[in-house]
């Protein structure tokens, strides 16, 4: 008995933190990070409800309000306005839908286009979904992180990324405008090429006569 106390006084004391080894250590670690994984979850739902939500949450009423004061009718009518030209269809046109819908919903605008040109504008619309959320969170807010991760090199710099944002939202738009020129070029290759011509024309038909409906 003496001697297994004497062994039990030089064994060295554990350091703090550290585990017991074998299964126990092992039953450790997961409690610890089992715990740990919902500690951290926490603290970055704090650092967002002190941070990035006020903002969403502001913007978005800025916009539903400013939209509200204009009049669903008079922003309807300038969508379908922007929908006339090609220019306009693929920039302004996916700009003001994720603007005022948000994402998804702002797909959704493609219903005052004809058949023929809803690709194009999809692919626009869609590809303007991240650069937008510099200016404009709210309309992304689902995938802040893409701008998050961009725009953090220069925040640890402790330089202001307002330039980068502006640069990225520029870039965005002759992005989406090729995307959208090329797409429709494509889809019109395609129609023709598998012989969908006088679908597509009873399409358009059916689209004017809708849209003339409309206005009467």
């Amino acid at each position: 008995m003496q001697v297994l106390a004497v062994m039990a006084q030089q064994q060295p004391a554990q350091p703090d933190g550290e585990t017991s080894g074998g299964v126990l250590g092992v039953f450790e670690w997961l409690g610890t990070h089992f715990i740990g994984l919902f500690e951290e979850s926490g603290s970055q739902f704090v650092d967002l409800v002190t941070g990035i939500l006020p903002t969403l949450v502001v913007l978005l009423t800025f916009m539903y309000a400013l939209t509200t004061f204009i009049g669903e009718e008079r922003v309807t009518r300038a969508v379908q306005w922007s929908g006339r030209w090609w220019i306009t269809r693929y920039t302004i046109m996916p700009i003001l839908a994720l603007l005022m819908l948000t994402n998804p919903m702002a797909f959704s605008f493609g219903r005052f286009l004809p058949e023929r040109h809803k690709p194009a504008f999809y692919d626009s619309t869609v590809s303007f979904v991240h650069p937008v959320t510099t200016f404009f969170p709210y309309a992304n807010a689902g995938e802040l992180f893409v701008w998050f991760g961009i725009a953090n090199g220069v925040t640890q710099l402790g330089e202001s990324t307002v330039p980068l944002a502006l640069r990225y939202f520029l870039v965005g738009i002759l992005v989406i405008f090729i995307r959208g020129i090329v797409t429709e070029k494509l889809t019109a290759f395609m129609i023709k090429r598998t012989g969908r011509t006088e679908v597509f024309a009873d399409f358009d038909r059916e689209f004017e006569q809708a849209k003339a409906g409309a206005k009467a």
